[in-house]
């Protein structure tokens, strides 16, 4: 069966489903071999040649970069506002550590892809937008949604934005981090989630904006809630760190 449409709406995952319907080094010998002349006298009639590549030497690998703690905004959780503020540097990477109630995830952000996206996060980072809050909804095999500070999936920060959308960004592994919104692709907002499987059919309709890089166990363990009755796990609290220059 494949999907033929998902909405994945803030607290409503809406699901409509089609019908069934280095190069290896290679050396070259050539065997010395002898004759035997009229005089009686062996001699050898080839030399022994030998040939063989000389390996490419190893590339090195790209240093990794440091990363420091972005200083919060605020001493205790804001959930209102009219507008983001711009937080970030789009020429700077940054990373995010979610401590869950089931153990870190540490994110890396992609502000190439949806530097709006990444921005709004931040900034709600910084103010403890998300200390608290619950992963609401989680469907096994598919996501694991979160930052609903009403915990129904229609609630918000107060304000709303675009959808960002590349080509090369895309839902195709499990741990890829992506903005929930409503039908209008200007309804962005807080609520985010992580896939649990590849869902490639939610590309191009969803914001890309960052990839699990350690803790997808943790993800992965997190409390499933479709049937509704399950305690949703919590965010405990969402760090912010940025690559050193």
């Amino acid at each position: 069966m494949r999907p033929a449409t998902f909405c994945l709406t803030p607290g409503l995952l809406l699901l409509s489903l089609a019908a069934c319907a280095p190069a290896r080094s290679v050396a070259q010998t050539t065997t010395s071999q002898t004759t035997t002349s009229q005089t009686g006298t062996s001699q050898p009639t080839a030399s022994a040649v030998t040939t063989a590549t000389t390996p490419a030497p190893a590339a090195t690998p790209a240093p990794t970069p440091a990363y420091t703690a972005v200083p919060f905004l605020s001493d205790k959780p804001l959930r209102s506002f009219s507008a983001a503020g711009q937080v970030t540097d789009p020429a700077r990477k940054y990373r995010a550590l979610l401590t869950t109630s089931k153990g870190l995830v540490t994110i890396d952000l992609n502000s190439v892809a949806a530097p709006v996206a990444v921005n709004s996060f931040v900034f709600l980072a910084l103010n403890h937008f998300y200390d608290g809050l619950t992963f609401h909804r989680v469907v096994e095999g598919f996501v694991a949604q979160g930052g609903d500070p009403a915990g129904t999936g229609a609630g918000g920060p107060g304000y709303a934005f675009i959808t960002e959308t590349s080509p090369a960004a895309r839902f195709d592994t499990a741990g890829v981090l992506g903005m929930a919104r409503a039908q209008s692709r200007d309804s962005n907002g807080s609520q985010f989630f992580i896939t649990l499987a590849p869902a490639n059919f939610l590309s191009g309709d969803y914001s890309v904006f960052g990839k699990v890089i350690s803790g997808q166990e943790a993800v992965n363990a997190l409390t499933k809630t479709e049937n509704g009755s399950a305690k949703p796990d919590t965010i405990v609290k969402v760090e912010i760190q940025v690559a050193n220059r």
